[in-house]
């Protein structure tokens, strides 16, 4: 892939956020703050938009939902559709209480409510300029506004015009010393470019931390949600898994999950990976998590499959960096019959999509989790297992020494057996090219590694998947970073 090159501002990038995740994520009794989210839907060009407002509402427990917008796309011109996001919030109602006895948050029905409002009707640019305001545009200046030291989180699963009608007010109306502080704020996550006005925020709010696969959707990452892959098991995104987990004697939420047409919740990645789940860390995307891995750069147009299908949105060449397709290379672990219960195989894969659909079985058991949640009582339901660590976060050690890696104060809140399994997430640390091996069998509550050799200070990544033996299965993690120095 060709790529044009911005190392200097990728690397002053790459040492801010570290020392950020640093100081922030790595405290084992940090207190988990809610991220701030606003959603963009062209809910009804697609079925994907409602089954992935399905699967939102069953985590909004753990965000601050501020709005939630009907809009449109390339997908669907001349038309929005509220009434559909305020069905599901009615299913939702009924089993809101049964929520509540797995996990405290959930926001009531009547809040939801009110946080539901329209676009205007129309499509891209065409919606864009003076008196061209809408009641969802209004609503996200509110939110943009709000005296919240927190970072708003814009998830764009349909056309972006929303938001760029809320910013061409905002810099209509404050200085750009206001403006420039306000747009500090965002953190802008779109599933493609589902209209023309996707590339003029771009351009126009350079400095606007913005998530996407731009060009053919053949280019995006988030494929990797629904995508058939040779060579695994892709029984978590089948027809009959959906209709057993999701819409099946799963009470009124469920009956809401509409079947599949083109794809299954092709908008779900743009807020993946938000949810607490000890791998995600939403301010640096080139961590890696549930919404795939992205890295800082700009991208040659040539590489995101501009004569690809895009609805007929234009594909331009990128004038600045954005977070957009990183590439994972990803070895597929091995469940045994005899001897050591799950080892790393030898079979591996490699592209952007793998940066996603790797932890695809896990994020589809935690929504059957919670989809079981909805009708069941604590007691006949599983919960996800609790990784704890017997070090801290953040180790350093020098070239050659070993080290451990303990989470041997793991538990489980239904009392399940758990699953160990250990391994270096090399594209998340500073040393990609080279991948460090666990010394000891992978699967034990605690491993054995030796520090590489290096010449300078490197970081790496080391990631704890638990998993307990609850139905479903579900996964927890903690990640490790380590630091190391030369002796």
């Amino acid at each position: 892939m060709k790529l044009i090159c911005v190392s200097a501002i990728k690397s002053v990038l790459i040492v801010i956020v570290s020392a950020i995740f640093c100081t922030y994520a790595f405290g084992e009794q940090q207190p988990e703050i809610k991220n701030r989210v606003f959603v963009l839907t062209d809910i009804e060009a697609d079925p994907d938009d409602a089954q992935t407002l399905v699967r939102f509402l069953l985590y909004s427990n753990q965000f601050d939902v501020e709005g939630l917008v009907a809009t449109t796309s390339v997908h669907q011109k001349g038309m929005v559709a509220p009434e559909t996001i305020h069905q599901i919030i009615d299913a939702y109602a009924k089993v809101h209480n049964n929520l509540l006895l797995h996990e405290p948050g959930y926001p009531t029905a009547e809040y939801l409510r009110s946080v539901v409002r329209a676009g205007l009707p129309i499509y891209g640019m065409n919606g864009v300029g003076k008196n061209k305001d809408s009641e969802g545009s209004r609503l996200l200046i509110n939110a943009i506004e709000k005296d919240d030291s927190r970072p708003l989180w814009i998830s764009v699963w349909g056309g972006a015009n929303t938001l760029a009608q809320a910013l061409y007010t905002l810099q209509q109306q404050t200085s750009p010393q206001q403006l420039a502080q306000l747009i500090s704020k965002l953190r802008v996550y779109t599933i493609s470019d589902q209209d023309d006005s996707a590339a003029w925020i771009r351009k126009t709010f350079p400095d606007l931390f913005y998530i996407v696969s731009p060009g053919g959707y053949g280019a995006a990452t988030w494929l990797g949600m629904n995508m058939y892959i040779e060579g695994i098991d892709n029984t978590s995104v089948s027809n009959p898994w959906i209709a057993n987990n999701i819409q099946q004697n799963h009470g009124p939420l469920g009956q809401q999950y509409p079947d599949v047409a083109y794809g299954m919740e092709g908008d779900t990645p743009a807020w993946l990976n938000l949810i607490r789940n000890g791998l995600n860390v939403p301010e640096q995307p080139n961590f890696g998590g549930w919404g795939g891995r992205y890295e800082y750069y700009i991208p040659d147009i040539n590489a995101t499959d501009p004569d690809g299908f895009t609805g007929g949105v234009p594909i331009e060449q990128e004038t600045r960096p954005i977070w957009t397709n990183a590439t994972d290379t990803f070895l597929l672990p091995r469940r045994n019959e005899f001897g050591r219960s799950v080892s790393a195989s030898e079979q591996h894969f490699s592209g952007y999509r793998e940066t996603l659909w790797r932890w695809r079985d896990d994020f589809q058991n935690d929504f059957a989790a919670r989809m079981d949640w909805t009708v069941f009582d604590y007691a006949h339901a599983n919960h996800p297992p609790e990784p704890r660590l017997r070090h801290e976060q953040h180790l350093k050690v020098k070239s050659g020494d070993y080290f451990s890696l303990d989470a041997r104060n793991s538990q489980d809140p239904d009392g399940d057996s758990m699953e160990f399994y250990w391994f270096n997430y090399a594209e998340a640390g500073s040393m990609p090219a080279s991948p460090v091996a666990i010394q000891s069998a992978e699967n034990m509550a605690r491993v054995a590694v030796v520090a590489p050799e290096v010449s300078k200070p490197e970081t790496l990544h080391f990631i704890l998947r638990l998993t307990d033996r609850g139905t479903p299965a579900l996964t927890r993690y903690k990640r490790v970073v380590v630091t190391v120095v030369p002796k």
